[in-house]
């Protein structure tokens, strides 16, 4: 459940690209607004629940040493 409440700015922007489809009838203004919307949520379902560690990260590799050590 609290995935989706991150899923809320992407609602709101395909609800912006409704309306703007209906007020301004400008096909290519709406889809470019729906197709950012979709990215949004498809990034913010995969990456936002990373940002406290909690979701699927890389493992940590305790041989590495950084570069110019």
């Amino acid at each position: 459940m609290r995935r989706f409440r991150f899923l809320a700015p992407t609602l709101l922007i395909g609800f912006v690209a409704l309306v703007y489809l209906f007020t301004a009838r400008d096909y290519a203004g709406a889809s470019m607004l729906a197709f950012f919307a979709v990215g949004m949520g498809f990034f913010s379902w995969i990456l936002i629940p990373t940002f406290d560690n909690e979701g699927p990260t890389a493992p940590i590799d305790p041989d590495f040493e950084e570069p110019g050590r």
